[in-house]
């Protein structure tokens, strides 16, 4: 503050005023770096620079010829990157630009206020791409800047300091807060994310994919994004048996793992469920895909507003239309089950099919476990082959040819779920055992402070199933064979520190410090924050409207309610008419606020002493002549307000107010 207050003193007005308006629209636009290409981000910094070294050195601004070919090719640039320039990538792109060139265009005061409304739409664009608390705490820090710059170039005469403008820019803001919490909660709001653009809903989001091949997981498990939140109604599972079921993989054709084609809704699924029901409360991040998840196995269908649910007969719960927008569902699950004992002889044909042709050598030990007769033993088999060979769990697996599975488990033996996943199934059906691939999250992390769960991408998860007769599907974990911590302790309890800025790194770090620390509190306190964020004001649909208002009538609709209210807003009316009396005359109070300073200066008034007699002692006191202007014309504008018969000036008290700063 103390330098912003030097720098200003150096600095004509019209400079200032100049420096503040770009400083506020550098606010404005920075965070658009993160989604702009490249070069729009060094072109409006560039001009940027350009503004600020033309109001520093007082030079002229470039002319009209010179501006015209620069914006034309950067509209060209705009329609060759984004091959359009509607949307919302190219619109917020031009938009960006404009606001950039339109600060060497400034001649006359109304293309300053043309920036400046520019940048509050500007501010709005935001939203587009992030909707978070420390988004939504840019943008009001953004409004404040540029309200304070707007004041700026308003003022006439003295000009009160920076802190004093910026301290009035953010009362403008607080005086419409409650006029903006009230069109929020009462305003009807329509169907649909508030921010969301059609084309553009689903740009960038990232998710479990409807196929998967060696590397996919991976890959999605270097991504620290949330994928979704979890309340239990009542404690947690222990996390060997946080697996949350998503998408079953039943086709194979030497490389990729597809759902089987075909499958649809079902009404009916032979089910037996053991054990005390899990209740969860389910918030879904969009990820632009239909699947829904839940804790292995649901039990029931959940229900979506405005977006019918179904499941297919492998349990995979999905929405009728792409999740664009978070959304929140109750599901409740049972981990003891036994899931279609009987299937019918297409299904078991369906699970045992395998492509010709690949993967010689994995058939040859399929067929070598076709010897033992019980199909239990099969699978436990395999599993210890995995658990004692030297088999690695890895994120940087080896890159596999034609025969993926050959060479994964008899020359690189290193891979991440996917690998063991795929390599056991294929096994198993070589062996005569019916399994499939199933995909989703396993573990998640427990918030203490809100008791809510985050699953992140980091938590992406393949897992087998195999078929016993008269048992049914039974999860099989071929990870867990080879890196238990994996299940135990989740992704960064398994992987090898090799980077230490990455998820293993971080997971490494973490794993020594406490849970009391400050840090992790600190940590823990900010997600619960982003939780309650995202349920109550971005997760603010017409149905929870609907539900509050209703909540509100028949709240009003009581009497004693009623009294309560009308009780409350006449002692807030007693409360401001006594503070306004207490407060007195606002012009005395400036008298009484100038005679203080004086006297903290070693001026004090006497008792009897008037402001006309005050100011004639004060000549020869040896002030400032600035300061000693100040105070003279204070004293006598305030004599006259209390002597003269003459009306006082309805602007007596700003004026008072500004000679007061400029005597300090």
């Amino acid at each position: 503050m103390k330098k912003l207050a030097a720098i200003s003193q150096r600095l004509t007005r019209d400079k200032a005023d100049t420096l503040l308006l770009l400083g506020a629209a550098l606010l404005v636009l920075a965070p658009h770096a993160a989604h702009l290409p490249l070069w729009v981000s060094v072109a409006c910094g560039a001009t940027l620079l350009w503004r600020a070294s033309i109001t520093f050195r007082g030079t002229r601004m470039p002319p009209g010829f010179l501006l015209l070919p620069v914006s034309l090719a950067a509209m060209g640039a705009v329609f060759a990157t984004y091959h359009t320039l509607l949307g919302r990538d190219a619109g917020v792109a031009m938009l960006v630009l404009l606001v950039a060139f339109k600060m060497l265009e400034m001649h006359a005061r109304r293309d300053l206020f043309v920036v400046i409304f520019l940048c509050f739409f500007l501010v709005l664009t935001n939203f587009f791409y992030s909707q978070s608390i420390a988004t939504a705490i840019m943008m009001v820090v953004s409004v404040i800047a540029l309200l304070t710059a707007q004041l700026s170039f308003q003022f006439t005469g003295a000009v009160p300091s920076f802190g004093r403008r910026l301290l009035i820019g953010a009362r403008i803001l607080g005086m419409g807060l409650p006029l903006a919490l009230l069109l929020f909660f009462v305003f009807p709001r329509i169907q649909g994310p508030l921010w969301g653009m059609p084309g553009d809903a689903s740009d960038g989001r990232s998710g479990l994919s409807e196929s998967m091949a060696p590397g996919n997981l991976s890959s999605l498990a270097k991504s620290g994004e949330t994928a979704f939140r979890v309340r239990f109604d009542g404690p947690a599972p222990a996390p060997h048996q946080l697996y949350w079921r998503g998408l079953v993989l039943g086709e194979f054709d030497g490389r990729t793992w597809t759902r089987l084609r075909g499958q649809g809704a079902t009404s009916s699924i032979a089910m037996t469920v053991t054990g005390r029901p899990l209740r969860q409360q389910v918030t879904l991040e969009p990820a632009g895909k239909r699947w829904l998840f839940a804790l292995d196995v649901p039990a029931a269908l959940p229900q979506l507003e405005a977006n019918t649910v179904s499941v297919t007969p492998e349990l995979e719960l999905s929405a009728a239309r792409p999740i664009d927008q978070r959304v929140r569902y109750d599901v409740t699950s049972y981990l003891s089950y036994r899931v279609q004992p009987k299937l019918e002889m297409g299904e078991l044909v369906q699970s045992l099919m395998i492509p010709w042709g690949f993967n010689p050598q994995a058939r040859q030990l399929g067929d070598t476990l076709r010897r033992i007769a019980d199909p239990a033993r099969r699978v436990s088999t395999l599993l210890t082959m995995f658990r004692t060979e030297n088999y690695i769990y890895t994120l940087e697996p080896p890159r596999l040819g034609r025969d993926s599975v050959d060479e994964f488990l008899f020359t690189t033996r290193a891979g991440f779920c996917e690998h063991y996943a795929s390599s056991f199934v294929f096994v198993m059906r070589a062996a005569g055992v019916p399994a499939r691939v199933v995909t989703g999250y396993q573990g998640g992390e427990m918030n203490p402070v809100d008791g809510v769960m985050t699953v992140r991408q980091s938590d992406a998860h393949a897992w087998a199933e195999v078929w016993i007769a008269g048992r049914g599907w039974v999860r099989v974990d071929p990870t867990s064979a080879v890196a238990p911590e994996r299940v135990q302790r989740g992704l960064a309890g398994a992987i090898p520190p090799q980077d230490p800025f990455g998820i293993a790194g971080l997971g490494s770090l973490m794993e020594g410090v406490s849970e009391n620390t400050l840090l992790t509190q600190l940590r823990n306190q900010w997600s619960a924050l982003n939780n309650d964020w995202n349920q109550w004001i971005l997760n603010y649909t017409p149905q929870r409207q609907h539900a509050l208002l209703s909540s509100m009538h028949a709240a009003l609709s009581d009497w004693r309610v009623i009294t309560v209210i009308v009780l409350l807003l006449m002692l807030l009316f007693i409360g401001r008419a006594w503070r306004s009396q207490r407060q007195g005359d606002p012009i005395d109070a400036l008298y009484s606020a100038m005679c203080l300073q004086l006297a903290r200066q070693g001026l004090p008034r006497a008792p009897d002493e008037g402001p006309s007699a005050y100011a004639q002692r004060l000549q020869g006191s040896g002030m400032a002549p600035a300061k000693q202007a100040a105070v003279a014309r204070f004293l006598a504008l305030y004599s006259a307000y209390k002597y003269a018969p003459a009306a006082p000036d309805a602007r007596l008290a700003a004026t008072l107010k500004s000679l007061l700063n400029e005597s300090r």
